[in-house]
């Protein structure tokens, strides 16, 4: 350091006014950020002694003046960062958002113990690690997490990918992000389906592709839970699945035999018989049924390669069926049908997979509901 900035420095540090110390602070703090003055160790140490000192010293906006300067720079000054990084947000604020030298163990004790101005700033880091993001979940409110879903740059781990999809069935803001996600899996993806909006439905219908030797594996652990295999207690669907069963062993299990079940309003055989074709048990043949959308319906009709026109009368009397007489909305029909024509077979058998390995987690949430 030469000795003409050490006098400068000394006659700042005699000058007790704010002006001075601001001053002070500043020259102080360019020592580390200019590349012709590099400091050794012990200037360092000494340096960085003096700006802690000082920090507390100035008026606020010289603190973020400061804080913006380092945000920016390469200097790496440990103490004065984690200092500046847990002051009021208008000074925090931008080390949160920019400085790479806040270590991990720093950032989540700030999101542990200062607001959620804090936390949202964190969330939107250049990089924020899976250890960060799981404490930014635990700890900040709907804000804080929805920026972090939005934030591509941010790790979420299986856990918390998890824990974020089932929260979007009560928060209905995460679903968008969580879907737009390009880490997120494909299995929770299709978990999501049941409580989306349609526009979203058709997101995951047409652009989570399963991959082939997944969908190998799928359909022969869907193949292993048929209806044949479903523990039903209700003393309809047992003879309904007796009926069904002994139709598909003459051959008579078809669309032609549903639409007559839907027409005499033999609803438990129209289920059993929809469970069956589907490889599904019985619960999930009832939800797919009662989904007033209309999507799941069109994805176990693309799976087992209905064609058009079948699952148009299927579609419309299923309908009549559940919600009683009265003419389908047209615009609703022909979102229905595009879906239809839209969907790939492969993502629609594999959705039945997802939904059928999925049923006790549903019916452990429509449980949890019920209670609520």
């Amino acid at each position: 350091m030469a000795d003409k900035q050490v006098l400068e420095l000394v006659q700042l540090a005699e000058d007790k006014s704010a002006e001075a110390r601001g001053r002070l602070l500043g020259n102080i703090t360019d020592l580390f950020i200019s590349e012709e003055n590099r400091l050794n160790e012990h200037e360092r140490a000494l340096s960085t002694d003096i700006l802690m000192k000082l920090v507390d010293t100035v008026e606020a906006e010289v603190r973020q003046n400061l804080s913006q300067t380092l945000a920016k720079s390469d200097a790496n000054i440990p103490e004065l960062l984690n200092h500046l990084a847990n002051d009021q947000i208008p000074i925090a604020r931008p080390i949160l958002e920019k400085s790479r030298f806040l270590q991990d163990e720093e950032l989540i004790e700030i999101v542990r113990m200062r607001t959620d101005e804090h936390r949202l700033s964190i969330a939107l880091r250049d990089q924020v690690s899976e250890e960060v993001a799981e404490a930014l979940v635990e700890y900040g409110d709907q804000d804080v997490i929805e920026t972090l879903i939005r934030n591509p740059d941010a790790k979420l781990s299986q856990h918390a990918m998890e824990y974020l999809v089932a929260e979007s069935r009560r928060v209905d803001r995460y679903q968008e992000p969580l879907l737009r996600r390009a880490d997120l899996p494909t299995e929770l993806a299709y978990r999501m389906y049941w409580w989306v909006s349609a526009a979203l439905r058709k997101h995951i219908l047409t652009e989570f592709d399963i991959d082939p030797s997944v969908l190998d594996d799928a359909v022969q652990k869907a193949a292993q839970s048929t209806i044949d295999e479903h523990k039903e207690g209700d003393g309809v669907f047992i003879r309904a699945r007796k009926l069904v069963r002994r139709m598909a062993n003459l051959g008579e299990l078809n669309v032609k035999f549903l639409v007559q079940c839907l027409r005499q309003q033999r609803i438990p055989v129209f289920i059993a018989g929809l469970a069956e074709f589907g490889s599904i048990d019985v619960r999930t043949a009832w939800r797919i049924f009662s989904d007033k959308g209309g999507e799941s319906l069109a994805v176990l009709a693309r799976a087992v390669d209905m064609d058009l026109n079948d699952f148009t009368t299927l579609f419309l009397l299923v309908s009549e069926a559940r919600d009683g007489a009265g003419a389908q909305q047209t615009s609703i029909l022909n979102r229905i049908l595009e879906l239809f024509n839209a969907v790939k077979r492969e993502n629609a058998q594999a959705a039945l997979h997802y939904w059928q390995r999925d049923a006790t987690y549903q019916m452990a949430l429509d449980e949890l509901e019920n209670v609520g």
